[in-house]
Parts: structure tokens; C-alpha cells; sequence
């Protein structure tokens, strides 16, 4: 059976369970699955799905599958819409799209990279991850836009995020592209870097497209 027709249905579950409900019944209406019953037999099959008393609920198998399910797809909507700016029908297009294929290691990786969010941008609960379970208190992104970096500090730009074309090439033609090492030596009225001995002034809304991670 195609893979993907049971994660849409353990993704259903899932979204089921968040709002209290294990209905069988509710679960068949909800999904959108071409064959519902082939594919709840093979839930059961598989170990993944329990089925009693008109009740559908995860084994544990089916759990552990689900939850990594639903955190890539929430962090994937998180990525796209703080770091991309992608409009919402394209966020859930595109996070659909990742779920099922980051791979674990990636998926700590963005965790890590977002700062270990809580909630997706819906408000809906991401589940922790191996990464989040290292940190018990709020810890800051290793990636920050250079409008929240500290004055002071220096770091290496990342990316940078703009859809002109024009922009891009002229500050690349400054030195500030990926790679480069900066110094943030003001923010008012002006942000100003420092790129080796040059002193450059940018425009805030520029600093909001350019992501840089402290440099040690």
C-alpha cells in the first residue's frame, strides 16, 4: 500500500486525538482515503491502529510515527512562514510535502535552527524532539535575522532572503553575501556592519532579509 495513504490517516489521528476524539466512525467521514476499510485493515496489520468498542486508537508503533509526522509538518509550516515568508496556501502545500520526506537528522537540525518553537504558526502544539529534550529552558536561535542580532557581536551571514533580483546583486557587489563575516556596530538610526575594514550602512528592511549565527 502506498505509504502515504497511511500517513494521511495516522496525520488524521493525530488531529483527531488533539481534539479528544477516537470515533471510528468520525475517523472514516474525516478521511479522504479512496478505500477507507482496505486501508484501516492495513493499519491493523501493519501494528499501527487499534480498533475496539468502535474506537480507533494508536498503538504505540503508530504513535511514534505519527508524532515525527506531524513535527516535521509543523516545523516545516514554521520555517516556511518566519524564515520564507511564503503565503499560507503555499505553506501548507510545501510543509505537506516535507513531511514526508526529512529525514531525521534535518528535522533536528530545523528545530535547532528555529530555536526550538512550541507552536506552529496555526498555534498548534509541535511535538518535542530528541533536540528540544537537551534544552530545559528557552534557549536562543543559532540563526537570527541581523534586525535582531546584537550590536557588537560578530557573525557569519547564513542567507539572505529577498525576491529582488536587484537587491541581491548589489549587496553582493558590497561583500554582504553568504559566508561573509560581519560586525553589527549600530542599529539607529541606521544598521551598520563592519565587513573587514569597510563600514557599511544597510536599510532595516534589509537587515530583516539578511540571517546570520554568531560567529565564535
Amino acid at each position: 500500500m502506498d505509504q502515504e495513504r497511511i500517513d494521511e490517516a495516522l496525520e488524521l489521528m493525530w488531529l483527531m486525538e488533539e481534539e479528544g476524539h477516537h470515533e471510528l466512525n468520525r475517523f472514516k467521514l474525516n478521511s479522504d482515503d479512496i478505500n477507507f476499510d482496505e486501508l484501516l485493515s492495513e493499519l491493523i496489520k501493519q501494528g499501527l491502529v487499534i480498533v475496539k468498542d468502535e474506537q480507533a486508537m494508536f498503538a504505540e508503533k503508530g504513535r511514534v510515527l505519527a508524532k515525527g509526522l506531524i513535527r516535521r509538518h509543523r516545523l516545516a509550516e514554521q520555517l516556511f512562514t518566519e524564515v520564507f515568508k511564503l503565503t499560507e496556501d503555499l505553506v501548507d502545500v510545501d510543509a505537506c510535502k516535507m513531511e514526508h520526506i526529512l529525514s531525521e537528522e534535518l528535522t533536528e537540525s530545523v528545530c535547532t535552527f528555529l530555536g526550538h518553537p512550541p507552536k506552529c504558526p496555526h498555534g498548534k502544539p509541535i511535538p518535542r524532539g530528541e533536540c528540544c529534550k537537551k534544552y530545559m529552558v528557552e534557549v536562543e536561535p543559532l540563526v537570527v535575522r541581523l534586525s535582531d542580532f546584537e550590536v557588537g557581536l560578530k557573525g557569519r551571514i547564513v542567507f539572505i532572503v529577498s525576491s529582488e533580483t536587484s537587491r541581491l546583486n548589489k549587496l553582493g557587489s558590497m561583500g554582504i553575501t553568504a559566508g561573509s563575516v560581519i560586525r553589527l556596530l549600530q542599529k539607529k538610526p541606521s544598521f551598520v556592519i563592519q565587513i573587514d575594514e569597510t563600514s557599511i550602512a544597510v536599510d532595516p528592511d534589509i537587515a530583516k532579509e539578511i540571517f546570520v549565527k554568531k560567529a565564535v
